[in-house]
């Protein structure tokens, strides 16, 4: 308790948010999207190869504008609630996800992110070693196809961008289905203008590298967040919400214009602590809080062996490779001291 209300101490100053670098933001993130947008259709006249490139670029400013939808879903973009959902909305046109239904869903993942018994809304599919061992055949399978690096990063932005955030969830609030039904009017308003003002085939010649780009990006970048080697899963009786956030969640050392892009999203560890805090503000929370020092570091290099991990070892408490996994499930079971039983 005394940690956590130290840290709550060092991050809260930082919890505030700043009209000025909001604006300052959105304008150095909105407009460059555009005018890479508009360049890139303008080089399909010069070269694809040039085209892809400013595509490239224009998925970088994409991220970066899903970074303050992401702001606004935890209210922490502009002091006003409603400016945060009028702009959350509008961006969710933009990003392609619908504001209500990907706010309620990520208020429970952060609810509950590192909780083995909250598993299954806003996040990825986990098994545990065991779960694994004693599932049926099919499920195996599934998994394996879900977890399979192809699956997540090139079939996955189609299936869950494109073809499930279109849809409403089963009993979801009237709010949250008028803003999916909004939000999916609005993107088609804007491709069909889109379309009409420069024809399908250049619309898809450049739209679609920006999408896919910067939806593989988004899913590396929320998946590397949370599934590294020695990261924190506990059952309910033992969860904790402070170890979860610095634990659970790495700080993703990047390049500092690959941070620029990203939003500073990155400090995730300082982000699940306190959803409060602006994306412009988590290095200096990061910086102000010494205990942080302690989050589990990745770079670029070292976040590709996340890769490899696909199972949580529930009994050493980290995460394996499916060949791993099966060896350990034939083990005898481990006392408390780690020694087999």
């Amino acid at each position: 308790m005394n940690q956590t209300k130290q840290l709550r101490k060092m991050i809260a100053p930082f919890e505030r948010n700043d009209k000025t670098a909001s604006v300052r933001q959105l304008l150095n993130t909105i407009p460059p999207f555009i005018l890479l947008w508009i360049a890139a259709y303008a080089s399909l006249q010069v070269s694809y190869a040039l085209t892809l490139l400013l595509s490239a670029l224009a998925a970088g400013f994409l991220i970066r504008s899903f970074i303050i939808f992401h702001d606004c879903c935890h209210g922490s973009f502009f002091r006003s609630r409603k400016a945060n959902d009028a702009l959350g909305t509008l961006l969710g046109i933009l990003t392609l996800f619908p504001y209500e239904q990907w706010k309620h869903s990520h208020n429970i993942h952060h609810a509950g992110s590192g909780n083995l018994e909250r598993r299954g809304t806003g996040d990825m599919w986990l098994l545990t070693v065991k779960e694994y061992k004693e599932a049926s055949a099919w499920t195996k399978l599934r998994y394996r196809i879900y977890r399979n690096p192809f699956v997540l990063f090139v079939v996955g932005p189609i299936a869950l961008i494109l073809i499930t955030y279109r849809f409403n969830e089963k009993g979801a609030r009237l709010k949250e289905r008028r803003n999916t039904w909004l939000t999916n009017a609005g993107i088609a308003v804007l491709y069909s203008l889109l379309i009409w003002a420069i024809g399908w085939q250049s619309f898809l010649l450049v739209q679609l590298p920006v999408f896919w780009i910067s939806g593989a990006a988004g899913i590396w970048l929320f998946y590397v967040q949370h599934q590294f080697e020695d990261s924190y899963f506990e059952h309910e009786e033992e969860w904790d919400y402070v170890k979860a956030a610095v634990e659970g969640s790495s700080f993703y050392k990047l390049p500092a214009w690959l941070q620029w892009l990203t939003g500073n999203i990155g400090y995730h560890h300082v982000h699940h602590l306190s959803p409060r805090v602006p994306n412009y503000h988590l290095q200096q929370a990061h910086e102000a809080a010494p205990p942080l020092e302690h989050a589990t570091t990745i770079t670029l290099l070292t976040s590709l062996k996340s890769l490899r991990f696909n199972l949580w070892d529930d009994e050493r408490r980290q995460f394996v490779t499916f060949r791993e996994g099966i060896r350990r499930a034939a083990e005898p079971p481990l006392r408390s001291t780690g020694r087999p039983a």
